[in-house]
């Protein structure tokens, strides 16, 4: 009978080669910053995750043939820095049919077997089947907060009681 070997976790070398050369720019000036930090159950910093963003166009459209095509590239990709900070620079979503805007999140880092997923609704999102379905007391988890005209604030919990929802897929 051959020996169980225990799972293989993303470990701690997952952003090599994962760094985009033109940074985490959804789009290359304007728009807003959506970024915050990376924490593990602990509370601590994760310094080598990354943060993957895929989001609609202003109207709504995703960067799809099937879709009305757009010329907006629509995904983002940010490796936490030192401090386990992240984050994209991009438009803020259109609404999708029947969702309120928002960006669909992945998370990688040492010590998943797979990515965590996840989504970022903006302050005040409205009606959304997705975000409903969430309990009450755990929605603040998945809504960014507003910190400028041009800046929101999305911080990632892995664990602990401040976690955040996070999807089957």
């Amino acid at each position: 009978m051959p020996e169980l070997t225990p799972s293989q976790t993303v470990g701690p070398y997952l952003r090599i080669g994962l760094d985009w050369a033109d940074g985490p720019d959804v789009v290359p000036s304007g728009g807003v910053t959506i970024g915050g930090t990376v924490y593990d159950g602990a509370g601590a910093p994760i310094t080598d995750a990354m943060v993957e963003t895929w989001q609609a166009d202003p109207q709504g459209r995703f960067p799809h043939p099937l879709s009305g095509g757009t010329d907006f590239r629509g995904f983002g990709r940010s490796c936490t820095d030192g401090t386990g900070r992240w984050e994209v620079h991009t438009l803020l979503p259109g609404a999708l049919p029947g969702e309120a805007p928002h960006l669909d999140v992945s998370v990688f880092a040492r010590g998943l077997l797979d990515r965590v997923v996840t989504r970022i609704y903006l302050p005040e999102p409205g009606d959304d089947p997705v975000l409903a379905a969430v309990p009450q007391e755990r929605r603040h988890t998945l809504i960014a907060e507003r910190v400028s005209e041009t800046e929101y604030r999305f911080d990632i919990h892995l664990q602990g009681a401040q976690e955040t929802v996070f999807f089957d897929f």
